[in-house]
């Protein structure tokens, strides 16, 4: 199953871009990136049997274990691609959250998008690692 993070804005040379490079560069599975300027720009074309995932603060907060969990539940569904959305400065829309499979938070607070790249980044990282019974992830 591809992962595939779909992000606003441009992240550049920059630590938070050197994260994100860093974590996908270690995940076993398929992954890609695509950058979309700040407003306007086309969303790719949407996969056949995909699942769409968009981080936003009012979404549901999932431990590592759970978030393993669910991308283990797509894949063995035949999911060919799960597509992550990072909104830029205004987040989503109701159409847009209506639309997504889930809705996920990085718990309450709002976190920049640079950032929250970063962190998607590592959990797509640690959620493989579990899956791959990789010592990555301690739990307790």
């Amino acid at each position: 199953m591809l992962l595939h993070i779909v992000a606003r804005g441009k992240i550049g040379r920059s630590p938070e871009g050197e994260l994100v490079e860093r974590y996908l560069k270690r995940i076993a599975w398929p992954t890609r990136l695509t950058e979309l300027p700040e407003t306007g720009g086309k969303l790719p074309p949407p996969a056949e049997n995909m699942v769409t995932i968009l981080l936003d603060e009012k979404g549901e907060q999932l431990g590592s274990l759970a978030f393993a969990k669910r991308l283990e539940l797509w894949r063995d569904g035949g999911k060919r691609e799960a597509r992550f959305l990072i909104g830029g400065a205004d987040g989503f829309g109701d159409a847009e959250r209506s639309e997504a499979d889930l809705l996920f938070a990085f718990g309450k607070a709002t976190w920049p998008h640079l950032l929250a790249r970063a962190m998607l980044a590592e959990q797509l990282f640690r959620a493989t690692s579990i899956l791959a019974n990789h010592p990555y992830h301690r739990e307790g």
